[in-house]
């Protein structure tokens, strides 16, 4: 039966990704011990179940009907070893959770050493990355992100909504001039994070309730942005980032914000999880824990402009 129930396993990933190889790395093996999985499950089943080409994969009827069947089944068993789990103690398992490089080495990465000490039958699989890491292929179980949050089949917990402000070193902007308005920044050295799918070279912008987007350009980009609040701070260009990130810098005068007439649409501080599968103790735990210490990091630090901006 264990050998049935993983075949269904590799099944599903490989439909929720769309990829035998996807499926196959986020269960850690290989496409073609993914494939012969499926392939045994389509023996047993006595049905074929995807359609499989050099570039594409399809479910067949068959294959569709049993896939929201599976679903039911296994997350049924999630729900049965975590209720299993819960009742023995200790949380147990691993958890595989991603955030931005900011607050993963700030917050999230002390948090977890901290977890794992009280947990010690607990693994835990950290990647911090500016980057929106891929919930499937990445395998992720929980992600903190600091982003324009679209509609998903996620779960959200919301930390805050947090403002964002356009800011620059007192030594660029008495070198260069302070912009005032969204044309003026195309005269300016914008300090950009890129990355492949990056948006962030595209300001978007608010006045009197209206939202426009500026194009912006500048002559260095990375994709990490605690590099360019370290390039702002050394009067390199001016920069766009949440509030909570600079307040510090902008508290002490080594940062100013500029443009307050046209703030940057804010972005969602959150922390997110499939809604597919039923949540293990360990990983409610463990957002309980996240929530409230990224809750208090974010507040301790807006109190230090509070009024100022």
């Amino acid at each position: 039966m264990s050998g049935l129930i993983e075949n269904i396993r590799v099944f599903i990933r490989a439909v929720e990704s769309g990829s035998l190889s996807e499926a196959g790395r986020g269960m850690r093996i290989s496409a073609a011990v993914a494939s012969y999985r499926i392939r045994v499950l389509e023996q047993h089943l006595g049905c074929r179940l995807l359609i499989r080409t050099t570039r594409q994969m399809n479910l067949t009827e068959a294959g569709r009907s049993f896939y929201e069947r599976a679903l039911e089944v296994v997350e049924a068993l999630e729900r049965a070893e975590a209720s299993v789990a819960e009742g023995g103690g200790s949380p147990r398992g691993v958890i595989k959770l991603t955030a931005p490089l900011g607050l993963g080495r700030r917050i999230v990465a002390p948090l977890v050493g901290e977890f794992r000490a009280n947990h010690p039958e607990t693994e835990l699989r950290l990647r911090l990355s500016d980057h929106l890491l891929d919930f499937v292929k990445e395998s992720i179980d929980i992600a903190l992100r600091v982003a324009k949050l679209d509609d998903s089949t996620l779960l959200q917990r919301k930390v805050i909504e947090a403002k964002r402000v356009i800011c620059a070193a007192p030594a660029y902007l008495d070198a260069r001039g302070a912009p005032e308005t969204p044309d003026d920044l195309l005269r300016h050295d914008c300090l950009l994070l890129r990355f492949p799918g990056s948006t962030q070279f595209r300001w978007p912008l608010g006045s009197r309730g209206k939202m426009m987007t500026v194009p912006v350009s500048g002559p260095m980009d990375a994709d990490d942005g605690d590099v360019l609040t370290d390039w702002a701070l050394a009067g390199l260009g001016l920069v766009m980032k949440p509030t909570f990130e600079v307040a510090r810098h902008i508290a002490d005068g080594r940062l100013r914000v500029v443009m307050p007439a046209y703030p940057p649409r804010p972005v969602s501080v959150a922390l997110l999880y499939p809604s597919s599968k039923m949540q293990p103790r360990r990983e409610r735990d463990l957002i309980e824990i996240m929530h409230a210490a990224v809750k208090k990091h974010l507040a301790e630090e807006l109190a230090l402009i509070d009024k100022k901006i």
